[in-house]
């Protein structure tokens, strides 16, 4: 039965659970690094906007233009625009490795974005109850701010890791490895249909996963405050 439906799939299984490692690999290899960068460029956008604990102008009106741009720039344009500097890091501009950097500068500015949002709906009296029993601004970024903020902060990692799964498919594009390169390369340039219905499969698989987890994990987070 399965040699009708799927013949080809059928006689590449270690490409695809090679590629299926590959998204991983860029997946969650580009995700810890985007949430970090994230987080801070989240942080720093909201204690240094008008009203923040820190608040400076300059500082918040260059970074909020940053953040805006690099949003704006298409991903599968970024690929190319920064090959340079891909290059420069990673000493190629191919393969699974070399994928992460466009995949950190495509999805940390749509982070932390998303970060500062959350951030500003953590309850100002709490911030300035904080303010007004003498913590420094460190204190309150970590044990209010983020404390607060944690469950959605959590839901916005959630989104950014099930963006970047779709991003690794764009990347297959230049060559990166993964399940897009596969549907790209063998499905649609083969016409290879079966291979490119699989892979997607596998994409919605790893998107349902990474969904339920996530969503497990903000209850248990919730249900300890």
């Amino acid at each position: 039965m399965l040699e009708k439906l799927i013949p080809n799939v059928l006689q590449m299984k270690g490409q695809f659970v090679q590629a299926t490692w590959e998204t991983l690999y860029m997946t969650f290899g580009s995700a810890i690094i985007a949430v970090v960068l994230g987080l801070l460029l989240g942080v720093c956008l909201v204690i240094t906007q008008p009203g923040g604990i820190l608040e400076d102008g300059l500082t918040y009106s260059v970074l909020d233009k940053l953040t805006n741009l690099l949003r704006s720039i298409p991903f599968i344009i970024l690929l190319a625009v920064i090959s340079p500097l891909t290059q420069f890091l990673i000493g190629t501009t191919v393969g699974t490795t070399a994928s992460l950097v466009p995949l950190i500068v495509g999805i940390f500015p749509f982070y932390a974005r998303q970060v500062q949002n959350a951030l500003l709906d953590v309850d100002h009296g709490v911030i300035e109850a904080a303010q007004s029993m003498g913590s420094s601004p460190t204190a309150i970024i970590f044990r209010v701010y983020l404390r607060e903020g944690l469950a959605d902060i959590l839901r916005v990692s959630i989104v950014t890791i099930i963006s970047l799964i779709g991003l690794t498919t764009m990347a297959g594009a230049i060559g990166s490895g993964g399940l897009g390169d596969i549907a790209i390369s063998i499905g649609y340039a083969r016409f290879e249909n079966d291979v490119t219905f699989v892979a997607m499969i596998i994409i919605l698989i790893l998107v349902f996963a990474v969904q339920i987890i996530g969503d497990l994990i903000v209850k248990a987070v919730e249900h300890n405050d």
